[in-house]
């Protein structure tokens, strides 16, 4: 076992299965060193949680676990690029959120704090990232937030 999936199994997480991409695209592609990894909502087993505004439907702090299940979706996903070896990522480089919110609603940063707090569990100082944490007026399945990002990764050897 290496030491992100160790660090993984000592938290207590069970990454989630990857559901197939739902539309006309890929759900990740390797470039180079820099894994791309499509936008990730809150969803398991093909069920969508935390769907709504956030602000007005459901809180912020649900925001937030929101933010953190996009988050284990997007881990779930660069294991599945990796052949399950965590321990290729050499940083996450960029986290975009998308918070679904009412124009009035401020905290789109704290909201994306979920997905940040657990790439950092996840992968240590290697998952700190650059980011961006942005309203939109909706997004896909009416989820409440929607997570992508690019990772650095080793070649395998």
């Amino acid at each position: 076992m290496g030491v992100v999936s160790e660090r993984i199994s000592k938290l207590g997480i069970v990454l989630p299965s990857n559901a197939p991409a739902s539309g006309n695209y890929v759900a990740h592609r390797l470039v180079g060193s820099l894994l791309f990894v499509s936008g990730q909502i809150p969803r398991i087993d093909g069920i969508e949680h935390f769907v709504g505004v956030v602000g007005q439907d459901i809180s912020p702090e649900d925001g937030y676990q929101a933010a953190r299940l996009c988050a284990l979706n997007l881990v779930a996903r660069v294991s599945a690029a990796l052949d399950g070896d965590l321990d290729r990522v050499i940083a996450c480089v960029q986290l975009r959120g998308f918070v679904n919110a009412p124009p009035h609603f401020q905290g789109h940063p704290a909201v994306i704090d979920g997905a940040s707090d657990l790439l950092v569990e996840v992968f240590g100082e290697n998952g700190r990232h650059v980011r961006t944490a942005l309203g939109a007026g909706s997004l896909p399945r009416g989820s409440s937030v929607e997570v992508d990002a690019v990772f650095e990764v080793a070649m395998k050897s």
